[in-house]
């Protein structure tokens, strides 16, 4: 391509705006393929026209750029580049109107300076000038030439470096040769050394094989006379262990068998006592009716704490059909109320985690347990309770069941302990454990009954 002769707004002749801006007759249509323009000749001609869209009326506005026209000024030609140069292409109104702003405003935008290919080819499409495809052709040519270069520049550029790494590998090449070389030479004089010693420890290893067969001669002849004493002496050692062994696991057996029966007198006693003492307290609560509440609130221990099982939380948790009956039942002399805790918690709350139910329902039962006076005991299971609490409320016994143990055979152990004749109230909403307790003489309540009375705590 040959470059143009450059051109002032003076030697090129205006174009007549008469027939095209008075009749709106489109001008004549350049040759220059607007989808095809290059990037910088696209954003001069989206600045262009997008601060001349600013000083348009809005009647004037073609319809396609009137949200265009609501952008910020700084951000129209960046974000409305597409429909800015689309009207350029289909609206001579708007190109006559973008080409008038430019000469009342930025006359030097409409002249083709050789200097700067961009702005003339700006002009050129603007202007519709028929060499304004050959001013775009060469700024395409040369953002193509750019690149080129640049993309020759990055090659060349990668091409000394990789020389460079060239020269340094083969330069830690050649002084890996040098080291692998040295460590051969040393290695050969190590081997030779070792060779040496080798045939000195050769010699030497024969001495010592001839010295140990004469002490393998003197040994043999001595260990037919040691073999014999050594016979009789294990022998009579294993006589001795043998007896030895008898004694101890006699001794043994005796000593468990007397633990196992001290254990069980002691269970025994301890649970008659606890058995009688509760008795006693029951009849004279029945007696007096005034001292139920000091008769539950002694200091020693209840049946329910010999119960096996059941772990207590070292610190952890007939049939009634109203409340009303409850109460009377929790105001009977040394009344023992026991709670399936999980029966309880999952019919009233089972939306809370099973820690906040156990939480929730202890301290609804010591505030129960402060009312009534009863002894509260609060069984839960102990399987997936990764650690229990470290104290409970006051007035409120919590066991978890051991590994292995259902709560409801705790339960059922529970009442089997109470005396004969004192008041249990089991809270349980599963029909075995309300049928088995009932046969032991227990009152089965609803687990929902015992909800009811805890909303009015």
């Amino acid at each position: 391509m040959f470059p143009l002769p450059a051109q002032t707004s003076h030697d090129r002749p205006e174009p007549d705006p008469g027939p095209s801006a008075v009749d709106g007759a489109p001008p004549p249509e350049p040759e220059v393929e607007f989808d095809a323009l290059p990037e910088a000749v696209r954003a001069r001609l989206a600045e262009l026209s997008a601060e001349a869209l600013g000083t348009m009326p809005q009647l004037d506005i073609p319809q396609p750029l009137r949200p265009v026209a609501r952008f910020a000024p700084a951000k129209r030609a960046k974000l409305g580049t597409g429909p800015l140069l689309a009207a350029l292409r289909d609206s001579a109104v708007f190109r006559n109107a973008v080409v008038q702003w430019c000469r009342e405003h930025r006359p030097s935008t409409l002249e083709l300076a050789p200097g700067d290919p961009v702005a003339t080819a700006a002009a050129a499409v603007l202007l519709a000038d028929p060499a304004a495809p050959l001013h775009v052709e060469l700024v395409a040519r040369r953002s193509v030439d750019a690149q080129l270069r640049s993309e020759r520049d990055a090659g060349v550029s990668r091409i000394e470096r990789l020389e460079a790494e060239l020269a340094r590998m083969r330069a830690e090449l050649d002084e890996a040769r040098g080291a692998a070389e040295r460590v051969r030479q040393e290695g050969e004089a190590e081997l030779d050394r070792l060779r040496k010693r080798l045939r000195e420890q050769g010699v030497k290893l024969r001495q010592a094989k001839d010295e140990a067969e004469a002490a393998r001669t003197a040994l043999t002849k001595g260990h037919g006379e040691t073999e014999a004493v050594v016979a009789a002496i294990t022998a009579e050692r294993d006589k001795e262990r043998e007896r030895a062994d008898t004694e101890r696991v006699k001794a043994g057996r005796a000593l468990a068998e007397a633990e196992v029966a001290r254990q069980s007198a002691r269970e025994a006693r301890q649970a008659d006592e606890v058995r009688l003492g509760l008795l006693v307290d029951t009849l004279a609560g029945a007696v007096t009716g005034l001292r139920r509440e000091l008769a539950l609130g002694g200091s020693g221990p209840r049946p329910a704490d010999t119960v096996r099982g059941a772990t207590p939380a070292t610190g952890a948790v007939g049939r009634v059909e109203d409340p009303a009956a409850l109460d009377r039942l929790l105001a009977l002399p040394t009344v023992h109320l026991v709670v399936d805790g999980y029966n309880v918690t999952k019919t009233g709350y089972p939306e809370l985690t099973l820690s906040e139910q156990r939480d929730r329902l202890v301290h609804q039962l010591a505030v129960l347990a402060a009312r009534t006076g009863a002894e509260v005991t609060l069984v839960f299971d102990g399987a997936g309770v990764v650690a229990v609490p470290t104290s409970a409320p006051r007035g409120v016994r919590v066991l978890f069941s051991d590994p292995g143990v259902l709560a409801d055979d705790v339960i059922r152990a529970l009442v089997t302990a109470e005396p004969e004749g004192r008041p249990v109230v089991v809270v349980t909403s599963d029909r075995a454990v309300a049928d088995s307790i009932r046969r032991r003489g227990a009152h089965p309540v609803p687990s929902a009954v015992l909800l009811a009375r805890l909303g009015r705590v």
